[in-house]
This record gives structure tokens, C-alpha cells and sequence, in this order.
């Protein structure tokens, strides 16, 4: 969920940095969404046996009724996400290319398939390790947990998203930052309810 610029983005990213040439997508909500992610999960859990400590279904595909771009994003948190040789060729195997590196934010890796590229579904496979990453997972599960048992702030994110794919962006990224600020005030409120 971090927030990142032009620069920022073009050293993480794995491989040529294209800029996003459509509009952002936004659907509504499939109830197929949850059945893609069993499907993906079980695929990654038979290709690292032993080595998942968490694999979840996250972002707004993972949120019964909420609008979202196609893509299942899922998290996966395994003991060593900087050794890449311990998990890659294995995710490889199943399509999946890596297309972001970032080891000064959490070790973090986003994995990638698309259904441009032949796939039977589009995902990002978000990987951290426990520990050093542990708030920004909490952060991942909370939000989407939060929206999961409150119907307001779920309605008031989807209109965001749903404003927010009018425009013409450069990068996804782009779109993912300028839904920060609707997120870190929902976040507020699930992470302080007491407030």
C-alpha cells in the first residue's frame, strides 16, 4: 500500500517499464473471484511445500460485493523473500514472472500472471517475510477485513475506484497512489476503532 513516484517505480520494477495505455478496469463485483483464488492457492501451496507461512486472498477481489479491477492479488509470506532462488523457479513453473523488486520496503516482491500473455486469470502475488513486514501485513489483512464487515466504507471506497478509473493514468501505479488517501482514512478507523 505504499505510496510510490516515477522514480520509485521505475527501480522497482523487474524488466521493461511500459506505461499503462488503457483505462484502469473496474467490475463489478464476481462471485467467481474467491474460487480463482482457491484455484491459484493450491497451485502455490503443491509448488513450495513447507515453505508458506501465510497465503491469503487480499485486495478488493477478496471483498464480497466490492468493485474491482479483475486482478486477484494475493499474499503470500514465506521465511526469506530476498532468496529468490528458493521460491522463483518454482512460481516460474507455474507462469507467474516477477515484476517487482523492492528490498527497501519490506523485502517485498510482486509476482505477476496475465491473461494477455495467455494466462487463465490475471494476478499479483504480493511476498514479504515475517517479521520486518509483519505492520504492513497486519495493514493488508485489517483493510481488507474492515471492508469486509463495513458496507459503508466499502461504498465509499468503490465510488473512489470507480472516479478514479475515469481518468487517464501513465502508470497503475499511478492509480494506486491516488487511492491512498481514501484508504489510509479507512485504515485509520480500522486500525484505532476506539477513536
Amino acid at each position: 500500500m505504499a505510496t510510490m513516484d516515477s522514480n520509485e517505480i521505475e527501480a522497482a520494477t523487474v524488466g521493461e517499464l511500459k506505461p499503462y495505455g488503457v483505462r484502469v478496469v473496474v467490475e463489478d463485483y464476481n462471485p467467481d473471484w474467491p474460487h480463482w483464488f482457491t484455484e491459484e492457492a493450491t497451485a502455490i501451496r503443491a509448488a513450495l511445500p513447507g515453505r508458506i507461512l501465510l497465503l491469503e486472498h487480499t485486495g478488493s477481489t477478496s471483498v464480497p460485493g466490492l468493485a474491482a479491477k479483475p486482478i486477484i492479488d494475493m499474499l503470500l509470506v514465506i521465511p526469506d523473500a530476498a532468496t529468490e532462488s528458493t521460491y522463483l523457479p518454482a512460481l516460474e513453473q507455474l507462469g507467474y514472472t516477477l515484476r517487482v523488486r523492492e528490498p527497501d520496503w519490506y523485502q517485498h516482491r510482486c509476482l505477476i500472471r496475465r491473461t494477455e500473455t495467455g494466462a487463465p486469470r490475471s494476478v499479483n502475488l504480493h511476498i514479504f517475510p515475517p517479521g520486518a513486514a509483519d505492520p504492513e501485513i497486519t495493514r493488508i489483512l485489517t483493510f481488507r477485513d474492515w471492508l469486509r464487515t463495513h458496507p459503508d466504507d466499502r461504498d465509499r471506497y468503490e465510488r473512489v475506484k470507480r472516479e478514479l478509473a475515469q481518468q487517464d493514468w501513465r502508470y497503475v501505479q499511478d492509480y494506486a497512489n491516488a487511492k491512498s488517501p481514501v484508504i489510509e482514512e479507512i485504515l485509520t478507523r480500522a486500525l484505532h476503532p476506539e477513536r
